[in-house]
């Protein structure tokens, strides 16, 4: 069985670390970045490209949003489920703008334990 990659676009670095403790003891590689035109660079260079991508939407340089519509509008990532993670409380609006952009699905961090999240991705990658 192939290992999974994960790539993990969040700014908060202890979250990151978490998260990659947690992604790691279940068999995913990880790759991170800590803003989202760092993301998108991490995205291009990547070979094999990611599983599934866990993206923040509060990032610096380029909004979880932007990063999204770049990555769905680029044929060589379009395919590629990208998870929303966010402390904006799911407001509505935000959760409808990242299904429309394409997002597979909308995590809000205070609602879930990284255990949850891990649990999330794995079901999302199969």
């Amino acid at each position: 069985m192939e290992q999974k990659t994960i790539l993990l676009v969040e700014d908060d670095q202890i979250l990151v670390r978490m998260y990659t403790r947690k992604f790691e003891k279940e068999g995913f590689k990880v790759l991170a970045a800590f803003d989202g035109q760092a993301g998108l660079d991490e995205l291009k260079k990547a070979s094999p490209k990611p599983n599934v991508i866990l993206l923040d939407v509060m990032l610096p340089k380029l909004d979880g949003f932007q990063v999204l519509e770049k990555i769905k509008s680029d044929p060589a990532t379009k395919d590629i489920p990208v998870i929303l993670l966010t402390n904006l409380g799911g407001a509505v609006e935000d959760r409808e703008r990242g299904q429309k952009l394409g997002a597979a699905d909308y995590l809000v961090k205070s609602d879930m334990t990284p255990a949850q999240v891990v649990e999330k991705i794995k079901a999302v990658v199969g």
